[in-house]
């Protein structure tokens, strides 16, 4: 008799014990209207405050699916959305693999599709979770965590990367990287999530999840306005120096066809700097685009560019050697001092996969023959930061090439090693055409800036190149597609953060608690308290 009144009587867990499942036409098209809703509040299109509601078509779409259904709900929420943020991959196709147009649209799809795996990743780590009887917020946002850190891409995002126009939502970077602030926003697409969850299931309101996810947000806020000024003052008690940046903006092809035109230019424009006062100038990646000897590389450039600037320089060049095996090509960063003199260099380490080199190319040589117009570069060697006087006092200078810029752990690695004064990004973004990838490269960037409170100077072939302070905020910032050069003042500052000591060890330790709640069953002490 009491067994059959305990399970007649009303669940009152907070957290639904019985999730009740939406049918699946609606589940499909909450699926569809988070990936529009990711993309549309995402960084280059600006939408920033979808972000807070991004999820939770999703979430309510997966309560109450199997893993399996919920891994191909994912799925398709990934598609949608890699498709609508990562549509640029077509440009970059069609202009360096060689490909007919049908080729190229393949290829940009099964590339989205594939990154679309990390939500459908995440959403099976999800339906696991719960399955098990762990809690269901706590399981979405560990498998958040989880997916942001371990998933492989080609090209990496980042949830929070939404709101880089708000320095007050951004600055819990320098505690946990973009994955800390990501989940600060998961969490707020939870607490909107609840109230229609309460409704569907036909329960009260978890008011605890409410309190904690509005909490989590409020300390946010709190924590942002408090490192804001914190970062402010140090920044105005910090050395100061005029940083130009020069944007050449040189076709995709006309880099290659007229390099003495993009020589040109960039001389004029930094003589312009130069008059103006500046004391650095950066210019963009493979912004000299002659192909040098490594053996005589210094003495080149001393001749051909930066014996006539008359101002401190970083910019980007290509320099090749003849070893026993083959030819290496390097994509590298050069800095110079005043009198032309090349003092440093660095080779990129992260190449892009079909701009810099095939992947399996290597293994598989007749793949450059498919696709010809793909580059076959090596891959850096040494972290050594690059160390140029600039009025007066070496400055020590860490370079980040193109899409290094977007790695947190990649930065956190060259930064502890170099523990440099200044942080230097030179990119070239032609490839991706007039889209919306300059500003998600750009909104992913200013991150570095706060994860490690140093100023971020970025300088790109056609844009958006810009001085970011230590706070995630632009300084100056170019147009893009335009021939321009911009001066502003930059902040020589050291000091570390959190994140920049922890790294994403705290987030594997999560990743571990994600796979945890996928495979472990809770333990309960009984029906009483069977709870989510």
């Amino acid at each position: 008799m009491e067994a059959s009144l305990q399970k007649a009587r009303p669940t009152v867990a907070k957290d639904a014990v019985t999730p009740q499942r939406i049918v699946w036409p609606l589940a499909i098209s909450g699926a569809v209207l988070s990936g529009l809703l990711y993309f549309l509040g995402y960084a280059g299109m600006d939408a920033w405050p979808l972000e807070f509601i991004a999820f939770v078509p999703l979430y309510v779409a997966l309560q109450g699916r199997t893993p399996k259904a919920s891994f191909w709900l994912g799925a398709l929420n990934g598609l949608v959305m890699c498709v609508g943020g990562f549509y640029w991959l077509y440009n970059m196709l069609k202009a360096f693999s060689g490909f007919g147009t049908f080729l190229c649209i393949f290829f940009m799809v099964f590339i989205c599709a594939f990154q679309g795996l990390r939500h459908a990743v995440l959403c099976w780590l999800y339906a696991r979770g719960v399955a098990r009887g762990h809690h269901r917020a706590l399981v979405f946002l560990a498998a958040n965590a989880a997916t942001e850190l371990c998933f492989p891409l080609l090209f990496t995002w980042y949830f929070g990367a939404g709101v880089h126009e708000v320095p007050l939502l951004v600055q819990g970077a320098d505690l946990g990287g973009p994955i800390l602030v990501s989940l600060v926003l998961v969490a707020a697409n939870l607490a909107f999530a609840e109230p229609l969850l309460a409704r569907i299931e036909r329960r009260p309101l978890d008011r605890r999840l409410l309190a904690v996810c509005g909490a989590a947000f409020v300390l946010n806020m709190a924590y942002g306005a408090l490192r804001i000024s914190q970062t402010d003052a140090r920044m105005a008690a910090a050395d100061e120096a005029q940083v130009g940046i020069v944007q050449g903006n040189m076709g995709l092809m006309q880099k290659r066809e007229d390099s003495a035109e993009g020589l040109r230019r960039h001389k004029r424009l930094t003589a312009e700097l130069r008059q103006k006062g500046a004391d650095l100038v950066v210019w963009s990646e493979s912004s000299v685009t002659f192909a040098v000897p490594e053996q005589m590389y210094k003495l080149f450039m001393h001749d051909r560019v930066t014996g006539q600037l008359g101002v401190p320089s970083i910019f980007g060049a290509v320099v090749f050697r003849h070893d026993k095996d083959r030819e290496r090509w390097f994509n590298s960063a050069l800095v110079a001092n005043a009198q032309g003199d090349v003092l440093g260099r660095y080779d990129k380490q992260f190449l892009l996969a079909f701009g810099e080199y095939l992947p399996f190319g290597d293994t598989f040589p007749i793949l450059y023959k498919w696709s010809p117009n793909s580059g076959k570069f090596s891959k850096g060697t040494s972290l050594e930061p690059l160390r140029v006087e600039v009025k007066g006092k070496e400055r020590v200078i860490t370079t980040l090439i193109c899409y290094e810029d977007i790695s947190p752990s990649f930065t956190n690695e060259i930064v502890n090693f170099g523990n440099p004064e200044l942080l230097v990004n030179i990119t070239n973004d032609a490839w991706f055409g007039d889209s919306t990838e300059p500003w998600e490269h750009l909104a992913l960037a200013k991150f570095r800036a706060i994860e490690h409170r140093r100023y971020l100077v970025r300088s790109t072939n056609s844009g958006i190149s810009a001085i970011v302070d230590a706070n995630g905020r632009l300084v100056e910032s170019t147009r893009p597609f335009v021939a321009e050069a911009k001066l502003g003042p930059v902040k020589f500052m050291r000091g570390g953060t959190v994140y920049e000591t922890l790294g994403d060890w705290p987030w594997a330790a999560v990743s571990l608690l994600s796979l945890g709640f996928a495979f472990v069953k809770r333990k309960t002490k009984g029906p009483a308290s069977d709870k989510n």
